[in-house]
């Protein structure tokens, strides 16, 4: 059976973000997601999931000066020891909240710079990240991004993640599949779910092609849902999208998975 983590950062945005806390919880969900802590102490955010009963099932490393169109800093040549206070700072948030993963952003590559060097920093500060984070069992993911939502990111296919990870070629190194990006770019997401099972481990929806609830759009969530058991898919699916109106109003596909307060 699928289990679902609202996502704090796309969903329950008619409150401000300390109180989707409690918006999720009431809505029935058993676990969030959302894109970055650090803007409050862990302290605070530990309270508000033990008050609410939630588990934090992931989050980011930062994304560096967005301003500036960066999304992470881990690939970037020359800012490996910002890298590493990233990841570092991201270890710690994850051991005082419980987070069992943490989605390492790699960069955007501008044009005309050696991609080569973003991947040979990259896979670098993924080995840091990987000897920092293995004594604690926590799982470091990396995920690829459609071109329309964030240009130039350092990888926009499945099959490039997939690479990466086996350039990375550590134990606790896997993909995020984010099945809303790969049907934007690489389409038959039954294959991907088969072929690549073992290979991700958290999944995250939308709709295609206007990122709204799972039930509408071009893909059919149901049949994927049912194929996630299938292929013995035991994590937990993100629902990073963004409501069409009223997060609440919009719920009526989660009703069959709704806990019961």
């Amino acid at each position: 059976m699928p289990k679902f983590a609202a996502n704090l950062s796309t969903q329950f945005t008619e409150v401000p973000f300390l109180e989707r806390f409690a918006a999720a919880a009431n809505a029935g969900f058993e676990a969030v997601e959302f894109l970055f802590p650090y803007d409050y102490p862990a302290a605070q955010l530990k309270q508000l999931l033990e008050a609410h009963q939630l588990k934090l099932v992931l989050f980011n490393t930062a994304a560096g000066n967005v301003a500036a169109s960066e999304w992470g800093v881990s690939a970037i040549p020359g800012r490996e020891a910002e890298a590493k206070a990233d990841i570092d700072r991201a270890l710690e948030y994850a051991l005082a909240l419980g987070c069992p993963q943490v989605h390492v952003m790699s960069a955007t590559v501008p044009q005309g710079a050696d991609r080569q060097a973003y991947v040979d920093t990259f896979i670098s500060n993924m080995h840091y990240a990987s000897a920092q984070f293995a004594p604690h069992g926590i799982t470091l993911l990396i995920e690829a991004l459609n071109p329309k939502t964030k240009p130039n990111y350092l990888y926009s296919s499945q099959y490039q993640t997939l690479e990466m990870m086996a350039l990375i070629d550590r134990p606790n190194v896997f993909t995020q599949l984010d099945l809303f990006h790969a049907q934007l770019v690489d389409g038959n997401l039954s294959h991907l779910i088969r072929h690549n099972a073992g290979r991700y481990r958290h999944v995250q929806i939308a709709s295609a092609p206007d990122r709204h609830e799972p039930d509408e759009g071009e893909i059919n969530y149901p049949y994927l849902f049912s194929l996630l058991d299938e292929v013995g898919y035991d994590g937990w699916i993100g629902c990073e999208y963004i409501p069409r109106g009223n997060t609440v109003d919009g719920l009526g596909w989660f009703e069959p998975w709704r806990k019961r307060r």
